[in-house]
């Protein structure tokens, strides 16, 4: 994934985006689980981590 070399985040960044994203997609795996009326709020988080994570990329 484009961004930050590993270990290096952007300045003023505390949190690194893949793991934002990878926790937001993992949050979906469950969802067969759960009443329809949830899913709205999971797919939600994944869009706000993956809209960070390019937001954060320098130069596109």
């Amino acid at each position: 994934m484009p961004g930050p070399p590993p270990g290096r985040l952007p300045e003023g960044q505390t949190v690194d985006p893949r793991e934002a994203i990878d926790d937001a997609v993992t949050a979906l795996d469950d969802l067969e689980h759960l009443p329809p009326g949830e899913h709205v709020e999971r797919f939600e988080t994944v869009h706000t981590a993956l809209s960070v994570a390019l937001s954060s990329i320098d130069k596109v």
